[in-house]
C-alpha cells in the first residue's frame, strides 16, 4: 500500500500555469505552491503575473512571474528558455489561459448571424490554440524524459453546449477531445509515465464571465446565473478554491493509473436534467 504521506506529494517539481494572474488560475497557483511546487505564473501581461509570484513568495513558496501570449510560439519558447534558466525542467503544466469575447456571444442584440468573425477566430485561438501549443512547448520536455502531468481547463459548457457562447462552447469541447487525443499519444508513444487530464469547472464569477453574470446597473446575478444556479444542485456557483482538491489529486501520485479523463467541478450541474 502506498504511504498515505507522500500520496499527494509534489514538493519541489515545477508547475507551469498559463492564465496564472486569472481568478482561476491564480488559486491553483496558490496552491501548487503552497503543496510545495515552483510555481511558473504566466500570463498575458508581466505586472499581474508578478503580483501572483509576489504572494506566493510573501506566504514562503517559490515562484516565477512571466509575460507571455499562449496563442504565440515564440513567446512560450522565450518563456521555456527562462524557466528553464531558473527552475530546470517542467514537470506539471496547467493549461489554464482561456476566455470568451462579447462579439463572440449571441445576446438580444447580435443574432448568430452576426457575430463577428474575428471575435470567434480569437476566442477559438485562446482556449483551443492556447492550450494546444503550450503542450507542444513545454510538454516536449516531458516526452523526452518519459514523466510529467499535464492538466488542460474546460469547463461544463463543453459537456453540456450553452446558449449564447457558442464559440467559446466550441472552443472548450474541442479541448476534451485533445485531452484524450493527448493522453493516448504519450501514454503510447512516449511514456505511460506522463498523464493527461482536464477539469471541467461548472461556473464561477470570473472577469471573464462577468458580463453575462451580472447585471451592470444592478450588481445583481443576471438572469442567465439565476438560471444556471437553479440547474446547480448545490444551489450556488462554485468558489475558486473548490478546484483545489482535484487539482492536487491530478498532478500528484494519487493519480499515478488516471489519464485522460475530464473531471467536473461543477456542484451537480453535470447530473441535472432539470427536473
Amino acid at each position: 500500500m502506498s504511504d498515505l504521506h507522500t500520496l499527494f506529494d509534489i514538493q519541489g517539481q515545477t508547475a507551469v500555469v498559463t492564465g496564472g494572474s486569472g481568478v482561476l488560475g491564480r488559486t491553483m497557483c496558490l496552491a501548487l505552491a503552497q503543496a510545495g511546487a515552483r510555481v511558473v505564473v504566466i500570463g498575458r501581461h508581466a505586472e499581474k503575473a508578478s503580483k501572483v509570484a509576489e504572494e506566493i513568495h510573501a506566504a514562503g513558496g517559490e515562484a516565477l512571474g512571466i509575460a507571455c501570449d499562449v496563442t504565440k510560439r515564440d513567446d512560450l519558447e522565450h518563456a521555456l528558455s527562462q524557466i528553464t534558466s531558473a527552475y530546470g525542467p517542467v514537470d506539471i503544466l496547467v493549461n489554464a489561459a482561456g476566455g470568451n469575447q462579447a462579439a463572440a456571444t449571441t445576446s438580444p442584440d447580435r443574432s448568430f448571424f452576426e457575430l463577428d468573425d474575428q471575435a470567434i477566430e480569437n476566442t477559438m485561438r485562446l482556449n483551443f490554440s492556447g492550450t494546444l501549443l503550450p503542450c507542444q512547448i513545454f510538454a516536449r520536455g516531458m516526452a523526452e524524459r518519459g514523466q510529467g502531468c499535464i492538466i488542460n481547463i474546460s469547463s461544463m459548457a463543453a459537456m453540456r453546449p450553452m446558449t449564447r457562447v457558442v464559440a467559446y462552447a466550441a472552443a472548450k469541447a474541442a479541448i476534451v477531445n485533445f485531452n484524450q487525443w493527448l493522453a493516448v499519444l504519450m501514454a503510447r508513444e512516449y511514456s505511460a509515465k506522463i498523464r493527461v487530464n482536464a477539469i471541467a469547472p461548472g461556473f464561477f464569477l470570473t472577469e471573464q464571465n462577468r458580463y453575462v453574470m451580472v447585471d451592470e446597473k444592478t450588481g445583481d446575478y443576471s438572469e442567465r446565473a439565476k438560471t444556471i444556479i437553479a440547474h446547480t444542485p448545490a444551489g450556488r456557483l462554485g468558489e475558486a478554491e473548490e478546484l483545489i482538491g482535484a487539482l492536487l489529486w491530478l498532478v500528484s501520485p494519487a493519480a499515478a493509473f488516471v489519464t485522460g479523463i475530464v473531471v467536473p467541478v461543477d456542484g451537480g450541474f453535470s447530473a441535472f436534467s432539470g427536473v
